[in-house]
């Protein structure tokens, strides 16, 4: 019997030799091997992006499985998958269908509209609150609430304990396949209405207030520690740690914005976690 990662590394094999070849059509033994994948990716023994302390960023991109989730995409033929064709018609590719579960998965799906594509990790005790949307490739930990009109991208990584509240817009990151994609860590609270955009990663216990929007193209500016972080060609925006991030403006300092007075958005780090954030923060506790 092979071992596990002797399993993984030969699926690895065979997801990036198929993806290579890009054959006119797929046999029959190309979509066995499409959900062996799938399976892996469902029990979380594979994902889009693992913990690695040798990375500056303390994460790694594993391409091949997003190569393996665009497979998908490939060889899928797009059928009709209507609760009633009059009314609620739906039409998608047949290899993503929606994720079944039965109660002994621990995960609660409260009723009223939500969707999980197959193909996507989600542990033990997380809840679902109507209607929301976790797309194929990402991975949800234990314990995480996803909140009402919540989006979870492709490929997006959750971590334990975390609230990802209404309203809010976690993106996914499938292409280009060297790409990380967006990580939230353990314990993080997402505030409604946030979107978190572009590979970005949010360290643990970091807190995101009620509208903030974390991409690329905008820096942060930490008041504690008079530092600003930015993302690089090469490097993600990252949140530090604990850091109480809020929307905020920064004025424009010259030309015809000054003289106007305006000022753009921006993300501000306000304080680091403390007594008084742990005590709003286990209200979130009463919900589960």
């Amino acid at each position: 019997m092979p071992t596990a990662p002797e399993r993984s590394q030969n699926l690895e094999a065979l997801v990036e030799a198929l993806f290579d070849r890009k054959p006119a059509s797929y046999t029959e033994e190309d979509r066995r091997l499409f959900r062996a994948f799938k399976e892996e990716l469902n029990a979380g023994r594979v994902r889009a992006a693992a913990p690695d302390p040798s990375q500056k960023t303390g994460w790694r991109t594993n391409a091949w499985v997003k190569k393996g989730i665009l497979l998908g995409f490939r060889m899928g033929a797009v059928v009709d998958m209507s609760i009633d064709t009059e009314r609620l018609p739906f039409f998608d590719k047949d290899t993503y269908p929606v994720r079944r579960f039965s109660a002994s998965d621990g995960v609660r799906i409260v009723p009223g509209g939500s969707s999980i594509r197959d193909g996507c990790y989600i542990g033990r005790d997380v809840v679902c609150m109507p209607p929301m949307f976790i797309n194929a490739g990402a991975y949800v930990d234990d314990g995480t609430m996803v909140d009402s009109h919540a989006l979870v991208g492709s490929c997006a990584q959750i971590g334990r304990n975390c609230h990802i509240s209404a309203g809010t817009q976690i993106g996914g990151v499938l292409e280009p396949v060297g790409a990380l994609p967006v990580i939230i860590e353990d314990e993080v609270l997402v505030g409604g209405n946030c979107g978190v955009y572009e590979g970005t990663i949010v360290k643990r216990r970091a807190v995101l207030g009620t509208g903030t929007i974390l991409n690329r193209s905008t820096p942060l500016y930490d008041l504690v520690r008079g530092l600003v972080y930015t993302a690089t060609d090469t490097e993600p925006l990252v949140v530090p740690e604990e850091a109480v991030v809020v929307a905020g403006s920064r004025a424009v300092p010259r030309g015809t914005g000054k003289d106007w007075g305006i000022s753009l958005y921006t993300p501000v780090i306000i304080k680091y976690r403390d007594a008084k954030t742990e005590t709003k923060i286990q209200l979130e506790d009463f919900l589960r």
